[in-house]
């Protein structure tokens, strides 16, 4: 008998996607990933060394996974953020369960996931201080993965509603020597950062039918994550940020801010 698991839905952001700052680095597949400091409002550049992509993080601020379906279809993608499934908590593989991103969207992941409307935040900490450490899962601290399955192809002679009371079958184990999300230990130096369980945050989701056109994922990426100062004994040379390619923008402002103290 196959397994039903649980998938979630992002809920569809705003009307528009404004362009990434700076934007992020071209990959194969449906998928692009980046991680965005949300104390400073920037998505982080990533850079190149030792064939991986690599970004810098700062201790104590908050992150969030951003996540753009390029694809004219529905996708799957299953998150790792050290080595765990940022939504069930388990030591993570590609068969378990996952956001469903529709044709063209834009989704932040910013943090564990608690409940349908509840995350604890993404924070980049010390290694020791990382949720996989502080459950005895220390060997993958300073990778961000997905694993990432497109639909099985459906046709629909109107259109039709995504809420589904349950999931649709999973497919059998992939084989994992192929399509497992692994980390790997820093060469020249240990890691400085990991990915702490922070405050909680409202972050609404629901549950979808989706099934997977193949047993193996489509795409699996990832990203490292250190210290500057890391990366830079790496021999990466990184931007600072005020030679960062930003554009001009009409609206730069996100929120109302606070009025000046009297």
């Amino acid at each position: 008998m196959k397994r039903l698991l649980p998938l979630l839905l992002i809920l569809p952001l705003a009307g528009f996607r404004p362009a990434p700052l700076p934007p992020p680095m071209p990959q194969d597949g449906p998928v692009r990933v980046a991680l965005v400091d949300r104390d400073r409002g920037t998505e982080l550049r990533s850079y190149p060394a030792d064939g991986q992509r690599w970004v810098a993080g700062e201790r104590g601020h908050r992150y969030a996974v951003r996540l753009y379906n390029d694809s004219p279809r529905r996708v799957l993608v299953v998150l790792s953020v050290d080595g765990v499934n940022a939504i069930s908590g388990e030591d993570a593989d590609p068969s378990q369960t996952g956001y469903v991103l529709n044709p063209g969207q834009r989704a932040d992941i910013t943090g564990w996931r608690k409940t349908q409307d509840e995350v604890a935040q993404f924070v980049f900490s010390s290694p020791s201080g990382s949720y996989a450490s502080r459950t005895g899962r220390p060997d993958n601290v300073g990778v961000v993965g997905v694993a990432v399955f497109e639909e099985a192809r459906r046709w629909y002679p109107r259109p039709q509603p995504i809420l589904r009371d349950r999931a649709g079958p999973a497919p059998e184990a992939a084989d994992a020597s192929a399509s497992r999300i692994e980390g790997y230990s820093a060469k020249s130096q240990a890691p400085a950062l990991g990915t702490g369980h922070g405050a909680r945050e409202s972050s609404s989701v629901r549950d979808t039918d989706f099934e997977r056109a193949t047993r193996s994922p489509a795409q699996v990426l990832q990203l490292r994550y250190d210290s500057a100062r890391n990366l830079r004994a790496r021999g990466i040379l990184l931007d600072s940020p005020s030679r960062l390619d930003r554009q001009p923008q009409a609206f730069p402002n996100r929120y109302v801010p606070d009025p000046p103290a009297r």
